[in-house]
């Protein structure tokens, strides 16, 4: 497979060797470089679209600035952490066979500072090839699972590049040097508080805007400093782009996260908006992730990335050896009751359940509620601040139960899940591979149940071929079906 995406990219097999290990093409003579001399801000009229694959013959310019003042704003950089005589000597790690160590890279002293605080000393696989191509300004594709590292990968060489190059002396308040999309707002948020994390002592600005949460606030931060890494869903953006507050045509770097369910989720035309505002693709380093390789996700590929490094990490096990995994055969009219007598009977403390429709995640939560088992629903039809509140309450183990579907439940990652419950089977083989994997997570062990009914039995064999073995179905016990007790 590795070697058909080459070919699809121009490169020949006999010309693998020379094309993976030579330096990344300078990008229209370091175009990025020229930015400082940019002509005195203000501007009249933004960058149309220069894409040739990207822009519609009679691209719109872009929208005037907005009123707020922000060119003529003090600046005011984020304080970069005190490093407390740090030095590198300070950061020991022994070479290993086979292992990858941040220090076999050239990465800035303050990136290596938090990269120790945070308890990293080797690479994981997708993180020592990414950053191979990534720090000498190559675009790239990564193809990883969840949980791989690649959020580190792309921030570290974000980092990388903007310490390497200072911003431009005329600047306005709304333009991120590096922007990371992202397909959910949790995802998000997971990308942001990582970013803080790696930039805390190299005083750049991580700033993040989801739907859902109030535009005023999200705005007020953006009137407040000057944004550097902005992370944020395509809606979100477009909305601060379309009111002349956020302008993308100083972005040097661009990540594309989950590209393959940014199709699912019919994000494609947003992003294709958004990608038109930033540089050409020749100027811009773009960095594209997904969990599959599908060919909607390689077109899409083609069009926005220049000879990019094609990285795929090929998972020991399709899904952990780490989880248990059981099916109950049972009536759809029996789940709810042999879900809640597993959860009460056994005593489970931190369980995830997932569901395929948001309708169903509301009735399992709102009954889980009312028959006394502590319960969370985390679904697009949440309120944002709901969804953050319930997602930190789960973490803390005040809440026993978080009821999903599997969009929302995408990126989030809480340790000590002990039970993963599908109270619906999913008719994507990829989703239920996903879902087991929130369990058993770092070395622990976990252990997932399906529910097979009458309605979504047929959604067994396909994920029994993903997983190449067969998931033995048994029939639930008599004590796990017996009525849930009404509550006085």
């Amino acid at each position: 497979m590795l070697k058909a995406l080459k070919k699809m990219f121009g490169k020949a097999e006999g010309e693998q060797a020379d094309t993976l290990t030579a330096p990344a093409t300078p990008r229209s003579q370091n175009a990025r470089d020229e930015k400082p001399n940019r002509p005195a801000k203000p501007k009249d009229a933004g960058r149309a679209a220069t894409d040739s694959a990207e822009a519609p013959d009679n691209a719109a310019a872009k929208p005037a600035r907005g009123g707020k003042g922000n060119a003529s704003k003090p600046r005011r950089e984020r304080a970069a952490k005190p490093v407390d005589n740090w030095k590198l000597e300070d950061f020991v790690v022994a070479p290993a066979e086979g292992k990858t160590r941040f220090h076999d890279f050239d990465l800035d002293p303050r990136v290596m500072h938090a990269i120790h605080d945070l308890g990293f000393p080797y690479c994981t696989p997708i993180q020592a090839q990414v950053l191979g191509y990534t720090l000498k300004g190559q675009d790239a594709i990564g193809r990883a699972q969840t949980g791989t590292g690649k959020t580190a990968a792309f921030l570290v060489s974000i980092i990388s590049q903007l310490l390497q190059t200072p911003p431009p002396k005329e600047r306005y308040m709304g333009e991120p040097r590096a922007l990371i999309i992202a397909p959910t707002r949790e995802l998000v948020v997971q990308i942001a508080n990582d970013a803080i994390g790696l930039t805390k002592y190299s005083g750049l600005n991580v700033m993040s805007f989801v739907g859902g949460m109030d535009f005023d606030k999200q705005l007020k931060q953006l009137e407040s400093r000057f944004c550097d890494i902005l992370v944020a869903t395509p809606g979100r953006l477009l909305d601060f782009n379309q009111r002349g507050e956020v302008h993308l045509d100083m972005v040097e770097v661009m990540v594309l996260d989950e590209a393959d369910r940014m199709l699912d989720m019919g994000f494609i035309p947003q992003v294709r908006q958004i990608i038109r505002q930033t540089p050409m693709k020749g100027e811009r380093q773009t960095l594209l992730f997904s969990a599959t390789f599908t060919e909607d996700v390689m077109n899409l590929a083609k069009q926005w990335t220049v000879n990019p490094a094609i990285v795929e990490i090929e998972p020991e096990n399709v899904a952990s050896d780490t989880v248990e995994q059981h099916v109950y055969a049972v009536a759809s009219a029996d789940k709810y009751k042999l879900l809640y007598n597993l959860i009460t009977q056994n005593d489970w403390s931190r369980v995830m359940v997932f569901a395929n429709r948001k309708d169903e995640v509301r009735r399992i939560e709102e009954r889980l509620t009312r028959d006394g088992v502590s319960a969370v629903q985390m679904s697009g039809d949440v309120p944002q601040h709901k969804r953050i509140r319930a997602l930190e309450g789960f973490r803390e183990g005040k809440i026993r139960v978080m009821v999903a579907t599997d969009v929302a439940g995408r990126g989030i990652h809480v340790e000590g899940i002990s039970h993963v419950i599908n109270f619906t089977l999913p008719e994507d083989p990829d989703d239920y591979v996903h879902r087991i994997g929130r369990t058993g997570r770092a070395g622990t062990s976990g252990t997932s149940i399906s529910f097979a009914g009458e309605d979504d039995a047929f959604a067994l064999p396909p994920i029994e071929a993903l997983l190449g073995r067969k998931i033995n179905c048994e029939m639930p016990p008599d004590a796990l079906l017996k009525p849930v007790p009404r509550k006085h």
